[in-house]
């Protein structure tokens, strides 16, 4: 399995990807010829996916030039409840596996959910890490102002997960609506850190960096995607479906630092795997940088091991 390799460090800055290196990925089969799909399309993605599926917007309106998608975003659990209270979504990408479920219990999905990407979760903090904080240990000073989501949203239900499985408690100082919102505290410096998706950290570029959460108490998680039931375009719903999992998706999901989709389905594994031990001394890190506390590359390279 390939995943992205994040080098080892107490604080850690990435920017965008280099390109996968031999990821196996699903083949495009589209259920409609390009030329026989037309009209408007609405896709309701978890704010996490605000960036990568822009960039799939983009590239599938080249392929399906007769289609006009448009992307609504926002935290996963107001989605679906948006769905199943009649909001006209036509396919619905969840951050997590419980959201996608509701829509599957209300009979709201036309087609069964399938993942599509993987994500795993760092700290932001300001750039320079002003308060120097060295991992999820550092949340509990009740003088950091740290924010979350409310526990229905994924970003909030991950996080405690993480804060459980290191035996710590933290008390969050607000709860904010989704997971871009917890970005936009931090960088506009109304808050110290909060818990993100790695892809998160990746999108604030200069403006954030990431802490590291180790493995053993990160997750993996699972992003879900189907099409709902009540799609008024659902033969371009199931086009964008297989696109989003198709070499081009997942070549545009890769490079936002989303994990493959076996990732899902292997133990150790995700975006956050490589920042082990096993990492320090390879070609991802230069001499330079070995010992210092915050890596400042512009790339993060792929780690081609196999877990």
């Amino acid at each position: 399995m390939t995943t992205l390799s994040l080098v080892r460090s107490r604080s850690f800055r990435i920017l965008v990807p280099l390109a996968l290196c031999g990821l196996a990925v699903p083949t495009a089969t589209n259920a409609s010829a390009p030329e026989t799909l037309k009209g408007d399309l609405t896709v309701y993605a978890a704010a996490s996916l605000t960036d990568a599926f822009a960039g799939i917007e983009e590239a599938f309106e080249e392929e399906y030039d007769g289609v006009d998608v448009s992307v609504e975003t926002g935290a996963s659990s107001d989605l679906v409840d948006q769905i199943n209270e009649g909001a006209p979504a036509d396919v619905f990408a969840s951050a997590d596996q419980n959201n996608m479920d509701k829509l599957v219990d209300a009979g709201n999905n036309a087609s069964e959910p399938e993942t599509f990407a993987t994500n795993s979760l760092a700290i932001i903090v300001e750039p320079g890490n002003p308060q120097g904080i060295t991992g999820v240990e550092s949340l509990t000073d009740s003088d950091l102002i740290f924010v979350t989501t409310a526990p229905e949203v994924p970003i909030g239900a991950y996080t405690q997960e993480v804060f459980e499985a290191a035996g710590i408690e933290v008390t969050s100082d607000s709860e904010e609506e989704n997971v871009r919102a917890i970005v936009d505290k931090v960088v506009e410096g109304e808050a110290d850190a909060g818990v993100v998706y790695i892809t998160d950290v990746l999108a604030a570029g200069d403006d954030a960096e990431g802490v590291e959460i180790p493995v053993d108490i990160n997750i993996v998680a699972e992003y879900p995607i189907a099409v709902t039931a009540e799609a008024a375009n659902p033969d371009a719903a199931a086009a964008f479906v297989e696109f989003v999992v198709s070499e081009d998706g997942q070549a545009i999901l890769a490079e936002n630092g989303f994990g493959p989709i076996d990732a899902a389905t292997t133990e150790t594994s995700g975006p956050a795997d490589t920042m082990g031990t096993d990492t320090m001394g390879t070609d991802t890190m230069g001499t330079d940088t070995m010992g210092t506390d915050t890596m400042t590359a512009d790339t993060m390279v792929p780690d081609t091991t196999t877990a």
